[in-house]
Formats: structure tokens, C-alpha cells, sequence
């Protein structure tokens, strides 16, 4: 039996790619600049030789069973990446396809809430839960609702695109093409809208209007000066996600929703008005029961291991036998 995976976390950033053992340790990893590579297939043949490098400097590329791969908007049935509204490649890529050519052994594709739900569930704050919520909140919002044990990634592939729920119609527009998606509200372009449009609606002073690219990191780093009007940014911005969030809870009935990615960090100043959104809408007879939980691993850590974990789960595939 091959002793080891390769695990790959696609984001909008960084490719991050590392070995990693039966027991779940990371052996070695490294890591580039995903937008560095604008076509794909300079990308892939970029990856496929990094991930070839790192094997053959740490044990051998015979000792790797098989490579886990997660990115935003892939479908797990396809293998592909589909109309990724947030990545530098347009359309339908059949990335786990083109990486099994290169590389001649089994390659498996999940979305990036789909893989941190399995990173989260075998290493981090799900550990023991059989139903949970992921929601990641970055660039755009993921989620992934994980049931009696196992992911759910629905009849086509696309669970979970809760980001993409229409919560205000014909609000603003969207990356996917449609208006008033949650991700238009509380992502990070969604959040520095919200802000701009508070500073035009009132004459308040704030550190913020001294800023000429605001970004969600900044406007915690307002909130935590004291600044009024970046705390009631993130406070509209919870209200929204909270409310969002009841109806999701009210459906699914989980024991936990765990938040991911770089807007968590925003901490109470964002889930002090979630909780309270959150607790006011939901259904009577969970309220008080679901518990809203901020992942405790790092986020590349815990998806290049949730990558290793969808490597494990896919039959074994060599040209090389």
C-alpha cells in the first residue's frame, strides 16, 4: 500500500500543494501565486511539475497513491471547475482530467467548502459531528452542509452555493451574473460596498474615508480604533449573514455552522450581530441548540489536509504499474 497523497488547495491567491501521510502529517509543502499562471494550461503544467518536484525530493513520486484537489466552483462528479466566477479561467475546465494526463495517477477535484468540510470533520472543530455547516467567508462565500456523516454535493454536483441565494432582488450585481446574491452583501467586495455606501449616505466622520483601498481586513482594523461607522459596516453586514443563516439552520437542523476563511477573523465585530440575527429568525425549536464556531485550524493547513482526505477516497489509478 502507497503510504502517501498529494493534497492541493486551489485559491484565488496561492496554490498551496503538499505530501501528506496516512496518519494526516504534513511531510512537506509548498506553494505560488495562482495568478501568476492566467492560462490555464501554463497553470496546470506549472502545478503538475511542482507537485512532481516536491514528491522526488521527499520520498519518491511511487510512494504517492493519488492527489486531492480543491477549488472554488468545482464540481466534485465532473472533476471540472464550472464557471468559476471569482478565478482567472472562464468556462468549463476539466482540471482533474488534465492533471491525470500529466501526471498518471488518480486525481480527484471537490470544491473548496466541500474539501474544508472534510477538513474540518477529520482535523478540526467538526471532529465527532455527523451534520454541520461549513461557511466560508473571503473572496466570496462557500458552504458545504455535511449530513448523517457524509458531504452533500446534491444530484449535479453544485450543493452549496449558498453565497449565490438571492437575499435581496434585484439587488446589487453579482460575479455569477445574477443580483442580490448573498455574496454581493457580505464577501469581501459586498462588505466594501456596504461601507462606501454608508460614508455617501452620512456626513460621520470615519478612519475609513481616509482610505483609498479599503478592504474588509482594514475595516476591522477601523472597528478596533473605535471608528462608529466601521463597526456599524460590519454590524448591517451580520444582520444579513445571521438572517441568511436562520433560514439555512431552520431547514438542515445542524448541530454546529463553522465559519472559515479571512472575513472570519473580523471576529465580534461581525458575529456579535450574526448570533443575534441568527437566534431572533431561526426556527423555535433548535434556537439555542446550533452552535456558530469559528474554525481553529489554519486555512491552508486544514484544506491541503482536506485535499488529502478526498485523495484517500478515490480508487487508485497508476500508469506507471
Amino acid at each position: 500500500m502507497k503510504s502517501r497523497v498529494v493534497g492541493v488547495d486551489i485559491s484565488t491567491e496561492l496554490t498551496t500543494y503538499a505530501i501528506v501521510d496516512v496518519r494526516g502529517n504534513i511531510i512537506a509543502q509548498d506553494q505560488f501565486v495562482t495568478l501568476s499562471y492566467p492560462s490555464i494550461n501554463e497553470y496546470v503544467a506549472h502545478l503538475c511539475e511542482c507537485i512532481i518536484r516536491l514528491t522526488e525530493e521527499n520520498g519518491g513520486y511511487d510512494t504517492i497513491r493519488s492527489i486531492g484537489v480543491s477549488s472554488p466552483s468545482a464540481n466534485y462528479i465532473t472533476g471540472c471547475i464550472e464557471n468559476a466566477a471569482n478565478m482567472p479561467w472562464k468556462g468549463v475546465v476539466p482540471l482533474a482530467a488534465m492533471m491525470r494526463d500529466r501526471l498518471g495517477m488518480a486525481v480527484a477535484l471537490g470544491n473548496d467548502a466541500h474539501v474544508t468540510c472534510l477538513g474540518e470533520h477529520a482535523f478540526g472543530s467538526a471532529h465527532g459531528m455527523q451534520n454541520f455547516i461549513i461557511l466560508s467567508l473571503g473572496h466570496g462565500i462557500g458552504s458545504c452542509l455535511f449530513s448523517h456523516g457524509e458531504p452533500h454535493i446534491g444530484a449535479n454536483g453544485f450543493a452549496g452555493e449558498f453565497g449565490h441565494t438571492c437575499i435581496v432582488p434585484f439587488g446589487r450585481q453579482c460575479g455569477c451574473g445574477q443580483q442580490g446574491c448573498l455574496e454581493a452583501y457580505c464577501a469581501e467586495k459586498g462588505i466594501v460596498a456596504t461601507a462606501r455606501e454608508m460614508m455617501a449616505e452620512s456626513n460621520e466622520p470615519s478612519l475609513m474615508r481616509d482610505i483609498p483601498e479599503l478592504t474588509p481586513k482594514l475595516i476591522t482594523q477601523c472597528c478596533d480604533q473605535g471608528d462608529k461607522m466601521a463597526q456599524a459596516v460590519y454590524a448591517r453586514t451580520g444582520e444579513i449573514l445571521g438572517l441568511s443563516l436562520s433560514n439555512f439552520a431552520s431547514v438542515v437542523d445542524p448541530e454546529a455552522i463553522i465559519f472559515t476563511g479571512g472575513i472570519s477573523k473580523a471576529g465580534h465585530w461581525l458575529f456579535d450581530s450574526v448570533q443575534q440575527a441568527f437566534e431572533s429568525h431561526v426556527f423555535h425549536n433548535i434556537r439555542g441548540k446550533v452552535k456558530l464556531l469559528r474554525s481553529r485550524i489554519n486555512d491552508r493547513e486544514r484544506d491541503v489536509l482536506g485535499a488529502s482526505v478526498l485523495a484517500w477516497g478515490i480508487k487508485e489509478y497508476s500508469l506507471f504499474k
